[in-house]
């Protein structure tokens, strides 16, 4: 006799919620997220003011990802709420360094010396603001925030030169806090 397993995430009143097969929309004030999750074994169904995740699988691999999903909801609900902040410092000892925002990218001029600027894609609905030395990476998407960071700080990468010499470049110096499993119940 195989017995249903389920995980249920507690939605906040004031988040509207709407569930269809397994994508999941998010509305809450004038912000929106959407998420599909593509797992074959799990079911996502609205019960009241909680978010059921169920499996009528229980294995290991189907615990995972059920806990994963919950995860992945618990972070919208977060981002909604208040948000994601990466903060970036621009480092330089040698050339110095200019960041700009243009049209969905980041453009990073004069990187150790380099005639071309860098482009780098702003990912998602993120907002990226340069004041000075420093950049502050927000959006309501953790996922498209901290790939944002990153590919700022994966772009000004040196190669092929001594890093203690030449460690100019953007690196990410705060990341936002995590917040802990709110709202998660097992049954």
């Amino acid at each position: 006799m195989i017995k249903e397993k389920e995980e249920l995430v507690e939605i906040p009143g004031d988040i509207l919620l709407e569930v269809e097969g397994n994508k999941v929309k998010f509305k809450f004030q004038n912000k929106e997220s959407t998420r599909e999750f593509k797992a074959s074994d799990i079911k996502i169904e609205k019960s009241g003011s909680n978010l059921k995740i169920k499996t009528s699988k229980p294995r290991k691999d189907n615990y995972a990802i059920m806990k994963s999903i919950a995860s992945h909801i618990k972070n919208i609900i977060y981002g909604l709420k208040h948000g994601y902040e990466y903060k970036l410092e621009i480092v330089y000892s040698h050339f110095p360094m200019n960041a700009a925002v243009k049209e969905g990218y980041v453009e990073i001029s004069n990187l150790a010396g380099a005639k071309k600027p860098i482009k780098v894609k702003i990912v998602g609905d993120t907002k990226v603001e340069v004041k000075g030395k420093e950049i502050t990476v927000r959006g309501i998407d953790k996922e498209c925030a901290g790939q944002t960071a990153g590919n700022l700080e994966r772009a000004t990468r040196i190669k092929n030169k001594d890093l203690r010499v030449f460690q100019d470049g953007i690196y990410i110096v705060s990341k936002p806090k995590t917040f802990g499993a709110i709202g998660v119940e097992k049954k």
